[in-house]
């Protein structure tokens, strides 16, 4: 029974990755290791809603009523950048000098025929209210991650 509770001593081992990539130690730094990954992401604000969106990617969000189809815009609210192996997140958001994602309307639609039922018990009262909810869509364009101009000099 002593043997159960006998500390034992284990070799420690470390895995290692295909890629020894330094750990970042600045925003710069962090900012070129992503720019180098094969694939990023953000997670930007969208009509009021967060939605983590990668290059390519076709956002449907609530009408957006002042633009145009073939519209292009520039999302600001940016509040996380990332890829596979590192992750930016801002406080609360990534400043707009740093990364740039231009979004294009596609165009502007409507979803399917909703029925609204209403009803009032013994008054003889039934009402079907249809619906249709209008969206936009958007054409998300590629992840410009901004190179500064302090560090390549």
């Amino acid at each position: 029974m002593a043997s159960l509770f006998r500390p034992t001593l284990r070799a420690v081992s470390t895995r290692t990755l295909h890629t020894q990539v330094p750990v970042p130690t600045s925003t710069p730094s962090a900012l070129s290791l992503i720019r180098s990954q094969p694939s990023q992401y953000v997670v930007a604000s969208v009509a009021g809603r967060k939605y983590l969106l990668t290059p390519r990617d076709l956002l449907t969000v609530p009408r957006l009523k002042d633009v145009k189809v073939g519209d292009v815009l520039r999302l600001s609210d940016i509040h996380e950048l990332g890829s596979r192996e590192f992750t930016i997140r801002g406080n609360p958001t990534i400043p707009p000098e740093q990364v740039r994602v231009e979004a294009t309307v596609v165009e502007h639609t409507k979803g399917q025929m909703e029925f609204i039922f209403k009803k009032k018990r013994r008054k003889g009262y039934e009402r079907t209210v249809q619906h249709k909810q209008t969206y936009t869509r958007l054409r998300i364009g590629p992840i410009e991650i901004v190179e500064d101009a302090s560090s390549s000099s």
